[in-house]
């Protein structure tokens, strides 16, 4: 039977559930987890067939949203980076009730560009799924590396993601191909539209994967959203900007118990 590795620790009463991003796992989160664990019950999650939830196969968003349902706490928050964020709004739009806030970190509802929509262009995904059958780790470590281009520590936050991934199992080339599969598909924008839960989005001006307009659209199309965008952070602002990352969680779950 597959079971997914949940980790609890932190001395607050507010849940805080976090989900990484593609090819990574929950250790991901250990550069902000001694910020935040003064203030939240933090329960770190390796998705599906990632780091230590070992034996699953490639998931559909759904799926993958569905397996965290029984180890949810109630009234958690939940954040989720990335791939992440599309889990974690999946999540909030299936179970709002049992969501207090849903906070998304360079995150897109919809990753793939298309029309006049920014994002991630389709053959770059798609090579990307025909690179891992032929070099697993390389295309690994590629994707890991555009993740921190353009910011002033960007070696040595690749560095700290490469050893993220390093530090638990590989995750299986079909649930890589699963998870490319479900950024390429996934589009949730209508489907948040009427989200009626608190929403956080958090992005960096430099990210090359999802691109700074997208907060633009999305202040459009989602009002009742609040959106911060990190002006010298990439992919990963919670590695490159530890303190300032820390500090719109903390103030988002102020205004929600406040």
């Amino acid at each position: 039977m597959n079971s997914l590795y949940w980790h609890t620790s932190g001395e607050g009463n507010v849940d805080l559930v976090l989900l990484h991003g593609w090819g990574l796992n929950a250790e991901v989160w250990n550069s902000i987890t001694p910020r935040l664990s003064p203030h939240f019950r933090l329960h770190q999650v390796d998705l599906p067939g990632f780091g230590r939830s070992q034996g699953y196969p490639a998931l559909t968003l759904t799926e993958m949203a569905q397996e965290l349902v029984p180890s949810l706490p109630e009234k958690a928050i939940l954040l989720g980076w990335s791939l992440g964020g599309l889990v974690a709004s999946q999540l909030a739009l299936t179970l709002p009730q049992r969501v207090s806030g849903l906070i998304t970190v360079a995150s897109s509802p919809c990753f793939t560009a298309c029309d006049t929509w920014p994002g991630i262009k389709p053959d770059t995904l798609q090579g990307f799924q025909q690179q891992l059958s032929q070099d697993y780790q390389r295309t690994v470590e590629r994707f890991l590396a555009l993740q921190t281009l353009g910011t002033e520590s960007a070696r040595q936050d690749a560095r700290a993601l490469k050893e993220v991934v390093l530090s638990q199992p590989m995750p299986s080339v079909p649930v890589l191909e699963g998870g490319l599969a479900i950024l390429g598909q996934a589009d949730l924008r209508e489907a948040l539209r009427d989200l009626p839960v608190p929403f956080l989005r958090i992005y960096g001006y430099l990210d090359g994967l999802v691109p700074r307009r997208v907060a633009d659209l999305l202040d459009e199309c989602w009002p009742a959203s609040v959106s911060r965008v990190m002006e010298k952070a990439a992919h990963a602002p919670f590695i490159s900007h530890p303190e300032a990352f820390c500090q719109h969680i903390l103030d988002f779950s102020a205004d929600l118990t406040g």
